[in-house]
């Protein structure tokens, strides 16, 4: 049975393999991306721009603003906004829970 210091330079010498495989093969991966966007004259842009759905950015980490509360429970002071899911405090009567507007 192998010792722990064996085992750990298995592990070291292992890892200084992948990575030297990886290099290798992400070298081979590089040079058939240039040789294809050469082929069909592609740019950087061409690839990194969407082409389909909403463009790239929009929206995705842009912060919701929060809406003011329009209901109120006022057992627990739990609020909703009226978007999303419908809480299960309203019941059917939603009319009862609203807050006054200020004016």
């Amino acid at each position: 049975m192998a010792t722990y210091k064996e085992l750990m330079a298995q592990k070291q010498a292992l890892e200084a393999h992948l990575e030297e495989v990886r290099a290798n093969e992400i070298a081979g991966v590089i040079e058939q991306i240039q040789t294809l966007m050469a082929e069909y004259d592609l740019t950087v842009e061409d690839i990194t721009k969407r082409r389909r759905g909403r463009p790239a950015g929009s929206g995705a980490g842009k912060p919701k603003s929060e809406l003011p509360p329009k209901y109120l429970d006022p057992k627990t002071g739990k609020t909703w906004s009226g978007r999303g899911r419908k809480p299960a405090w309203l019941g059917r009567n939603p009319n009862k829970f609203l807050i006054a507007e200020e004016a």
